[in-house]
């Protein structure tokens, strides 16, 4: 496994440039303010997220039609472009666009394999009722959009497809082919028809890269809206979901037994609740914490500081685990009960009580020892535990110097002063696939998020709208200076 620690050249934080004219762009408070290019790009955002891509009744095909439509309209051809369907479900349809190298003679070495843009069109599930606004109606309200996927990952995807657009426009000259893959299914673990599995079993000469960006990276608000830092997503943790299930014989409401398999399975969830998993730090979030508290003050710093030293203060990760939820899943495995399933009448004993277990394993660690640790927790042999589909663990990646490079250049003439962090994500994303497959992918987008989030896949999932705007136009630039 390479090491993913990076050890920049210059100091992060003392690198400010002045900010350019080229990296002017509007205050996106009302549509009469937005640039062309920002105006297409809502255009693009709206289109895309109001089409349900939700597993349950949605299409990715119908959202991958459109924005091919878009690409054609701009001047790409059709064998610029390919929606990939996988046999069996006419709905799961992904989009590959290409916009070719200038210098075709650079494009051959392999320094210069192309740079691929990856992001995710499908959506989890929404519920019209459980939402304040239609989740698949785009709203622009007080500073912010409102969708399901107006974060993840609709606005990585259409900002991607505006930018592709206008370098088509712009003739780019570039010694890398470009690729934009938006794909299927990135949100069903497991998946029968994960849009970037799928293309690298049965079509990889489509999406063959050097390197991808993708979501999972991004950067951090302060409470009144001031820039922190960026993040860069170099490794993610592992996606797993255990099975917990009870059975007994069941019986008559009215003779109640203790035995309940509901009692059994409700007690354990609780115990699993209240356990924490050992505390380990990887060389990214080692990375993270030690330029987070040069970042921080008071006690915040202090225990970043503490975490990083041996023997470990294990009263400094207590309170940095009760900090914030990313802090917590930072520092260890996680495991939460998502879904619960059980009983069969009103009137009558449970027969079966089911719950689904989801944890998100530091790399490093296996899903066979998470499992064994959940059986000693769960500490009921009346509670079998099993494993929901086939992990996919992936390396860690280097940190791309020529990219760390770009990244940091362009967040300091973009956001003076703010650090690049490299980060570990811990959700899951297509990235996994591409990394095992040598094709190393990162999360890094330009768009800030405030403390609380996005509330991706929760209610009222929503996303600045300076923030697209940024996203836009850094990415952009990124591409560009990668692609040149």
């Amino acid at each position: 496994m390479l090491s993913i620690a990076w050890k920049p050249p210059y100091s992060l934080a003392a690198v400010v440039l002045a900010a350019s004219p080229v990296f002017a762009f509007a205050q996106a408070g009302s549509a009469q303010h937005l640039t062309p290019e920002q105006k297409q790009l809502r255009s693009i955002y709206q289109e895309l997220v109001e089409i349900n891509t939700t597993n349950s009744v949605g299409s990715c095909t119908n959202a991958a039609k459109a924005m091919a439509a878009r690409l054609k309209k701009a001047g790409y051809s059709d064998a610029d472009m390919q929606i990939v369907v996988p046999p069996g479900d006419a709905r799961k349809g992904n989009l590959v666009a290409r916009l070719k190298a200038t210098d075709q003679a650079a494009d051959k070495d392999a320094g210069k394999k192309p740079l691929l843009l990856l992001a995710h069109i499908d959506v989890v599930e929404a519920k019209r009722e459980d939402w304040i606004r239609d989740p698949f109606k785009l709203v622009e309200e007080n500073g912010f959009f409102y969708a399901r996927g107006a974060s993840d990952d609709k606005a990585m995807a259409a900002v991607f497809v505006a930018n592709m657009i206008r370098y088509k426009q712009e003739k780019l000259k570039s010694k890398r082919d470009l690729i934009l893959a938006l794909t299927c299914d990135e949100e069903l673990v497991p998946a029968k028809f994960n849009g970037v599995e799928y293309l690298l079993k049965n079509h990889r000469n489509l999406i063959e890269a050097e390197l991808a960006l993708n979501e999972g990276g991004g950067g951090s608000l302060d409470k009144n809206g001031k820039p922190v830092r960026h993040g860069i997503q170099a490794g993610e943790k592992i996606f797993q979901s255990y099975s917990l299930e009870v059975t007994n014989t069941g019986g008559h409401s009215s003779v109640p037994r203790k035995d309940n398999a509901i009692y059994h399975l409700a007690d354990g969830l609780s115990r699993l609740g209240k356990f924490d998993f050992p505390f380990r730090l990887t060389p990214t979030t080692r990375g993270f914490f030690e330029t987070m508290s040069t970042l921080e003050s008071g006690q915040l710093a202090a225990d970043m500081k503490a975490i990083l030293r041996e023997p470990v203060d294990t009263e400094a990760v207590a309170r940095l685990s009760a900090n914030t939820p990313f802090y917590n899943a930072s520092l260890r495995t996680t495991c939460v009960a998502t879904m619960v399933n059980a009983g069969h009448a009103a009137n009558a004993l449970p027969q079966r009580a089911q719950a689904n277990v989801n944890c998100r394993i530091l790399p490093g660690e296996t899903v066979e020892q998470t499992q064994a640790m959940i059986n000693t927790v769960l500490a009921d042999s009346a509670i079998k535990v099993t494993p929901v589909g086939v992990a996919t663990a992936s390396p860690a990646q280097p940190l791309h110097p020529e990219l760390m490079k770009a990244v940091t250049d362009l967040t300091n003439q973009m956001w003076p002063g703010i650090p690049v962090v490299p980060t570990m994500s811990p959700g899951g994303t297509d990235g996994r696939f591409l990394n095992n497959a040598g094709i190393w992918t990162y999360g890094v987008s330009g768009m800030f998020h405030y403390p609380e989030g996005s509330n991706a896949h929760g209610l009222n999932e929503s996303l600045p709208v300076k923030s697209l705007y940024e996203g836009q136009q850094f990415l952009y630039e990124l591409a560009k200076r990668l692609a040149q």
